[in-house]
């Protein structure tokens, strides 16, 4: 599980990968801040406590560094970034009843899209337990000597879902 390196200049292109979640009803977006409570919300329910306050930071900026995925009017899939330390992307999840339809690469690259357009030159996939769809979906690669990295001596929240 080590921090994987994307480069932000060479992502494959957003649209078509929203346009096809539309036509299956789920919405793409920025979170606003009234949806706070709702997003922290399945994000304990559906992953972890900590997962939640990694998330709760997103919303302190504006406009919130947390993008969701909606479908008909409930939050079923989030994505952050910044919410640990700079340049960093995640947590991110899909609630257990809307995996394997394309929702995670769809948050994924949004987010990154994002991180981009920020100014953003490259991204960090903190400590990954799927490496080989990260590199397969925006070629990251593997940073090495990153295993614990920036999460050494992290007190670990074990109630994860």
């Amino acid at each position: 599980m080590p921090d994987m390196l994307v480069k932000l200049y060479e992502l494959s292109e957003l649209d078509p990968v929203l346009k096809a979640q539309a036509k299956k009803g789920v919405t793409i977006r920025r979170a606003i801040t009234h949806e706070k409570a709702l997003i922290l919300e399945f994000v304990e329910s559906e992953f972890s406590r900590g997962w939640r306050c990694e998330c709760e930071v997103s919303f302190n900026t504006m406009p919130p560094r947390c993008f969701i995925a909606e479908k008909e009017g409930k939050v079923v899939g989030f994505a952050v970034y910044d919410s640990v330390w700079k340049g960093y992307f995640g947590p991110t999840g899909v609630g257990k009843d809307h995996r394997q339809g394309g929702i995670g690469t769809a948050l994924l690259l949004a987010t990154l899209h994002e991180m981009r357009r920020e100014g953003y030159g490259y991204g960090i996939i903190g400590l990954t337990g799927s490496p080989e769809y990260y590199e397969k979906t925006v070629k990251a690669t593997a940073i090495e000597g990153s295993k614990p990295g920036m999460f050494k001596g992290m007190i670990w929240d074990t109630g994860k879902k």
